[in-house]
């Protein structure tokens, strides 16, 4: 293969920048977070790598590269970064999945046993000084409902079915004939996501943003919970309806819920959300783990190889539009 051109849309003195230099023998390497720092190499240009950028630099970075031929988002989710030019581009599109999947299976199941065993009463009753015995649940036996049935949602649901809960999913399509699944013991369709959510004591939300799924989990879904149920959301914060979801934790419909997207980020300090006690929030980090950088570009390096060797690519996003 000539040596192509490999656009990296992020700050150039990124540490892991010294990962991709050791390619330079089969790359030319450009980075920038300006359009002007690609104005020289982009017409050229073969790949793009969007490693720390925004949706108007990369839609301007395409427009400038007409001899594209693929596009890499180092994260899972999309929504933050596509466009109209991005969709319309014959590149191929690829993605992190599979890298953030694991730490973010731990903190749902983390956040199942935080409201099951009540951790915030052990935490109020040691700051107090106080003794106070009670029972706790067990989450064996319980049912964990996914809105988003994909790679993260597996990850739940293979670690739910570890602590002997019984998983339910909900997909795209729905359930396909002659299909079992691993972990589910029922696959719904958008359309019976009412009927899943009302057997559900846990409601895990994993799914990507897309018209599809924007409110999915509406105000009537919202009132379809359990009482004593809890609502986690580990996808993204549009997926839900914040306002009616609120609501629902304020007049105490629903046990509660363990957050870490949101609307709009960062969450205000002024956000009701803050002064409720039966959520737990987390700053969308739920799945920043140690490693998790240096994780996401061995798997760009590892599909780089693939592509040097006219091998398929893997996690390609087979629906631009949809965002997977």
């Amino acid at each position: 293969m000539d040596r192509e051109t490999l656009l990296v849309l992020g700050p150039p003195a990124e540490p892991l920048m010294a990962r991709l230099r050791a390619l330079a023998a089969d790359f030319e390497i450009v980075a920038g977070d300006t359009p002007e720092d690609f104005e020289r190499a982009a017409p050229e240009a073969a790949i793009i790598l969007a490693w720390f950028t925004s949706r108007d630099l990369l839609r301007q970075v395409i427009l400038m590269s007409p001899q594209l031929r693929w596009v890499h988002i180092f994260s899972a989710g999309m929504n933050h970064l596509m466009s109209a030019e991005l969709v319309a581009s014959r590149a191929v599109l690829t993605n992190a999945k599979g890298v953030f999947s694991q730490s973010l299976g731990e903190w749902a199941l983390g956040a199942i046993l935080y409201f099951a065993k009540d951790f915030p009463r052990l935490l109020h009753d040691q700051a107090a000084h106080r003794w106070a015995p009670f029972e706790v649940l067990e989450v064996s036996g319980q049912t964990v409902g996914i809105v988003g049935y994909g790679d993260i949602g597996r990850a739940v649901a293979s670690r739910a079915r570890a602590m002997g809960m019984r998983v339910l999913g909900l997909t795209r399509h729905g359930p396909l004939p002659g299909r079992p699944d691993d972990f589910a013991e029922e696959i719904f369709a958008p359309a019976d996501i009412v009927r899943m959510i009302e057997q559900s004591d846990y409601l895990v939300v994993t799914a990507p943003l897309t018209q599809e799924t924007r409110n999915l989990v509406g105000q009537a879904e919202i009132a379809a919970m359990k009482p004593d149920s809890v609502i986690i959301n580990i996808g993204r914060g549009p997926v839900i309806n914040e306002e009616a979801l609120v609501r629902a934790l304020s007049e105490k419909r629903i046990k509660g819920a363990a957050l870490d997207v949101f609307h709009r980020e960062p969450l205000s300090g002024d956000h009701p959300l803050y002064s409720l006690k039966n959520v737990l929030l987390s700053p969308h980090c739920a799945d920043n783990t140690p490693g998790w950088l240096d994780n996401a570009m061995t798997l760009f390096l590892a599909n780089l190889e693939r592509y040097r060797k006219g091998e398929p690519l893997a996690n390609i996003v087979a629906e631009k539009e949809l965002g997977y």
